[in-house]
């Protein structure tokens, strides 16, 4: 078993402290990571997201700790009782861990007293309620006789299943050590420390202890670095029996990762956040235990994820079915989860497969992921929230003030203020430039320090200025990444390519000095002796680009994505005058770019020719001209709800022309809830199966038992004799389910709704047309009337009137 030796030095960027000094041997990273604490980012496209962040998502997730009752939950685990009523979810513990781990990050580069004493008394909260073993589980504790429902009678009786203790141990431990690398202070670090010993005590194979491992993952990443912090072996040992041992356990099923050894897996699968956070831990064990099992199993395990399960987007998680991993190539758009936090956590695992390799793949796919699928998941005034980030709507998806389960809320929370740890690595003289963001920072270069700044507005176009500002390390080596799109390869497998032919450019300077080498692991060196005022200039053409999907990606057949740089474009409706789901893309396309500095807190946007097709009343397909202007996707449902596409059609078998105009498109249509979406009732678009997700659809979600309604109101009185239905249903993960019943009305001559005398039943097969036929009726207007189901909502595709 090859092992890796970290000095004490290493600690200290990770943490130090008198645990630093503590076990200078221990082992860590092939690469050093450079910590959150020792880059200050003066960027004005992640200034605007930190400023966002700190102002309002952060103060918000605070108060709706506080609003919700998370906070009180500690409170009553400090004075158990059976008069507590225990509520909300049994992982409500990590939001308070979270917000505080993100608000720690921002205290480094905008310190805050005010803050710091808030975060301190809260944590007074959270001490108060563990129990004197180190135990700090609120939904037990606050009633140990009535716990949560999801709990178990006794400690990690439901730890597989539901009960999140271990889930809550993984987001304490990462929020204390942020709060530890941010203040110095132990005393989060301290209670963190207290539970993860418990866990040590209480889970293992020894006598007298239990076999577990958790339901969702996320401790093993969490004790692997509080093993790199504390340098004590118990930490890293946990993390791998963790990992040892599932598929062992009574838990053995795909969504949770145990359907197998972690080290027999090769493809991902299951539920995607899970998923992501377990790859994550096994990237850490085999980085910090250098066993080439792990090592073989996560590098397999990325290859499939990169080559057949990867959005353009960088996300990840394609069905709302366990919020899961699909088939190899099930890459549906419109339906599409991929949701924030398996987007945050894919960035996780490229980072630690970098620390172990050192190639500059992983950061290709970290940086697409975290300039689209990723910052898409947070409004960009920080105040609200996408679940799944989905590459096409028809309106039927606005990011939402909180949610109930808030783990994407706060985990954006904790995310966006780390990003400054993402720039630099080091290992022993090698400096690794890996994200070009504006910054000052001061890394430590075989134990000396070299001081950097890099100015760039970049993501918006591809100049860079890195200057030597300080160094005492003499000659080191700056590796300057030159990400994939450069290189021309979109991503690192024949999942995507370019489609235009194009070469792009790059070149390197030193003071003016043009710099050539051939490419290592996609990184360009500059090895020499540094001195005070030294700068490299950095030069990529940012050319727009066309990608295609892999042949076997059947929901991107015929279509193609528009990209510039790192950042991937979508079509939405405010700045296009037509439908931009029927658009057709020329099939050699000339682009220009036009920034706007007002729109969207300052975007490029990028503006072509295009047609789109639709029937005219006699039923001849039209095509039509028109200017198509696109916007970064992470931008888009910023200016109301409405259509947007990623994938646009460039060959006509993959265009949905606007339909022959048939009663009910035609009519006005009117709903109990009104959104965008309830176009998609009558823009003659059925399901091809009670599966299909790449078509729109209306519900009334999250109304739960209730009778809701729509009407069609026709331009003029018609009879009318028959009904058609197509049911949404997304059962068993979704929150719809077809009606207990429904009826159709029309509207009589004195204005009063009717019941319609049906000759045929009402039908409530999911995905097939359910045709009501009735005694004709002369009217103006007809309605649908649905009752839902006692906990769940109904929705439908279609709704046809003949």
């Amino acid at each position: 078993m090859k092992k890796f030796v970290i000095s004490a030095l290493l600690f200290s960027l990770i943490g130090g402290g008198a645990y630093a000094q503590k076990k200078a041997s221990a082992h860590g990273y092939p690469i050093d990571p450079v910590p959150f604490t020792s880059v200050k980012l003066t960027d004005s496209f992640w200034g605007q997201r930190l400023k966002a962040s700190r102002e309002v998502t952060i103060p918000l997730a605070f108060s709706k700790c506080e609003e919700t009752g998370r906070y009180k939950n500690f409170e009553m685990a400090a004075h158990p009782s059976e008069n507590n009523k225990v509520t909300g979810y049994s992982f409500d513990d990590t939001d308070v861990y979270k917000t505080i781990e993100g608000a720690s990050y921002l205290l480094q580069t905008y310190p805050d007293k005010k803050l710091k004493k808030y975060i301190d008394s809260v944590l007074v909260i959270v001490a108060a309620a563990q129990e004197p073993d180190g135990y700090l589980y609120t939904s037990r504790t606050m009633n140990p006789k009535h716990p949560h429902e999801w709990a178990g009678s006794k400690r990690w009786e439901k730890v597989e299943e539901l009960s999140h203790e271990f889930y809550n141990l993984g987001h304490m431990v990462e929020g204390a050590i942020a709060h530890y690398q941010a203040t110095g202070q132990r005393n989060f670090l301290d209670i963190a420390i207290r539970y993860a010993d418990c866990v040590c005590r209480e889970i293992g194979d020894k006598p007298g202890q239990q076999v577990r491992v958790p339901g969702h993952q996320i401790a093993e990443m969490a004790l692997a670095k509080l093993y790199l912090v504390t340098g004590d072996q118990k930490y890293l040992d946990q993390a791998k029996f963790f990992l040892d041992k599932r598929g062992y356990t009574s838990r053995r099923d795909e969504y949770s990762q145990a359907h197998k050894p972690v080290i027999e897996q090769d493809e991902a699968v299951g539920h995607a956040v899970r998923a992501a956070y377990m790859y994550s831990g096994m990237a850490d064990v085999a980085a910090l235990t250098g066993d080439t099992a792990y090592i073989h199993a996560i590098d397999r395990i990325w290859d499939n994820i990169v080559s057949k399960k990867l959005y353009i987007t960088g996300g990840i998680g394609a069905t709302n079915n366990g919020e899961a991993f699909g088939k190899n190539y099930e890459l549906p758009n419109m339906s599409a989860y991929c949701e924030t936090c398996a987007a945050i956590g894919n960035v996780y695992m490229n980072y630690r497969l970098f620390l172990l390799h050192g190639e500059s793949k992983y950061y290709d796919v970290l940086e697409r992921t975290l300039y689209n699928g990723l910052i898409s998941g947070v409004s960009l005034d920080g105040g609200g929230f996408f679940y799944p980030n989905p590459l096409e709507s028809m309106g039927q998806h606005q990011r939402q003030p909180w949610f109930g389960c808030a783990c994407c809320p706060s985990n954006i929370c904790r995310f966006i203020p780390s990003v400054p740890g993402y720039v630099y690595a080091v290992k022993g003289k090698d400096v690794y430039v890996n994200l070009f963001i504006a910054n000052n920072a001061t890394l430590q270069v075989n134990g000396k320090k070299v001081t950097l700044s890099q100015t760039t507005s970049y993501p918006w176009n591809g100049d860079i200025t890195l200057a030597v500002d300080r160094n005492s390390a003499g000659q080191f080596a700056m590796k300057i990444r030159i990400p994939g799109w450069v290189r021309n390869q979109v991503v690192p497998s024949d999942l995507y390519t370019y489609t235009d032919g194009v070469r792009p450019k790059y070149s390197v300077k030193v003071n003016g000095e043009e710099v050539t080498s051939d490419l290592q692991k996609g990184y360009l060196t500059i090895d020499r002796k540094w001195k005070k005022g030294d700068k490299v200039e950095v030069h990529f053409d940012m050319n727009v680009r066309t990608v295609r999907a892999n042949g076997k990606v059947e929901a991107d057949r015929g279509r193609v994505s528009v990209e510039r740089g790192p950042i991937v474009y979508c079509a939405e409706w405010p700045d296009n005058d037509f439908d931009v789901l029927s658009v057709l893309m020329n099939r050699t396309p000339k682009f220009e770019v036009v920034e706007k500095p007002d729109l969207l807190y300052g975007i490029n946007q990028i503006k072509t020719q295009a047609q789109t097709l639709e029937y005219d009343e006699s039923g001849r397909l039209v095509a039509k001209d028109h200017t198509l202007t696109m916007i970064p996707y992470y931008a888009w449902a910023h200016r109301g709800a409405g259509n947007m596409a990623v994938w646009l059609p460039n060959e006509v078998s993959a265009t949905r022309p606007v339909a022959i105009p048939t009663l009910a498109s035609k009519s006005k249509v009117d709903a109990s809830h009104k959104v965008k979406s309830l176009s998609s009732i009558s823009d003659g678009l059925v399901p091809k199966d009670e599966n299909d997700r790449t078509i729109p659809y209306y519900h009334w979600w999250p109304k739960e038992g209730t009778t809701e309604w729509i009407s069609y109101e026709f331009p003029e009185e018609m009879e009318v004799s028959s009904s058609t239905v197509y049911w949404y249903d997304d059962a068993p993960w979704g929150g719809c389910r077809v009606p207990k019943s429904w009826k159709i009305y029309y509207k009589d001559a004195s204005g009063n709704w009717t019941p319609v005398q049906n000759i045929t039943a009402y039908g409530v097969q999911k995905g097939n047309p359910n045709t009501v036929d009735f005694e004709p009726a002369k009217t103006k207007a007809v309605k649908l009337e649905v009752v839902q189901p006692d906990k769940n909502s109904s929705g439908l595709y279609e709704w046809e009137v003949k």
